[in-house]
């Protein structure tokens, strides 16, 4: 019963979200996106990286999971990620290179099974890249110094900014305030 649940809320929230991005205003979306950081918002993967690591480094590296998340674009299961209910006070960086990337103050519930914030510590902190894989419209955030994929933005967040950026856990570490 719970798992149907589940599915059901995953399933009524990517309905929700492929109506707003649906022709003109995933259009409008995407703009919106690309005037948070017009220089990098809809460019190539690796381009501008600063972190710089062969595969198998990242592979040596990383635990399974967090490679197949950030370096091969994967996604962690819903509601399985340390992050999704924690509420801690303070950072959250990149896990592959330690930029930070999320204030707690800016971490909500979403419902989605992911993480969820409203806002990133920084405009040049992540880039976005659209992404068209699975049939769907959406723009993918990689971290800006490393490349690290760590999930997606859409417009169904809360104000002030109204965007829900969806990151796995796993591409994420959390840092505590002093």
């Amino acid at each position: 019963m719970i798992l149907r649940n589940i599915i059901n809320l995953t399933i009524n929230r990517q309905e929700r979200v492929k109506n707003v991005l649906s022709g003109r205003h995933y259009d409008r979306f995407k703009a919106t996106v690309h005037g948070l950081n017009p220089d990098i918002s809809v460019m190539e993967a690796g381009v501008g990286m600063k972190v710089e690591k062969t595969d198998a480094q990242w592979q040596e590296e990383l635990t399974e999971e967090q490679y197949h998340v950030c370096r091969q674009k994967g996604t962690e299961r819903p509601f399985s990620g340390e992050y999704v209910h924690f509420d801690g006070e303070g950072r959250y960086s990149c896990v592959c290179c330690d930029q930070i990337l999320f204030e707690s103050t800016t971490k909500f519930d979403a419902g989605c099974g992911w993480p969820s914030f409203w806002e990133v510590v920084d405009k040049e902190a992540v880039k976005y890249i659209e992404d068209k894989s699975l049939g769907m419209d959406r723009i993918e955030v990689v971290c800006s110094a490393c490349n690290a994929h760590l999930g997606h933005v859409f417009p169904d967040g809360p104000e002030p900014t109204g965007l829900r950026y969806c990151m796995n856990s796993v591409a994420l570490q959390f840092k505590k305030d002093n």
